[in-house]
């Protein structure tokens, strides 16, 4: 199985700033996933990177975690997501992965 993580700046693209709370950007991540049908979960994090112009920048970050999803869905996900957020781009990884469920009863 493939597990795909998106991962979303919370950082306006022009004043590199949060510009909203953290659980505006987290409804409407959980949304997204809704409107998609898809399974996920996903964590907050802090980061940095350096920018094209050279500054370094800290922020939050959303990240997104999707099991076995159509990729042709994820792509359509990480869209809305830089739209909505307004970010320059969003990172997308994938990676092969051993995914099961254990189920038991008393």
């Amino acid at each position: 199985m493939t597990e795909t993580k998106i991962y979303v700046g919370m950082n306006d693209a022009v004043t590199m700033k949060q510009e909203h709370a953290t659980e505006t950007f987290s409804s409407v991540l959980r949304n997204v996933c809704r409107s998609y049908h898809v399974s996920f979960s996903f964590s907050l994090m802090q980061g940095g990177y350096v920018h094209e112009d050279g500054r370094y920048v800290q922020e939050n970050s959303l990240v997104l975690q999707l099991i076995d999803a159509d990729r042709a869905v994820v792509d359509e996900i990480a869209k809305d997501m830089c739209a909505f957020f307004h970010q320059e781009s969003v990172l997308i990884t994938e990676g092969e992965v051993r995914a099961y469920y254990v189920k038991e009863q008393i």
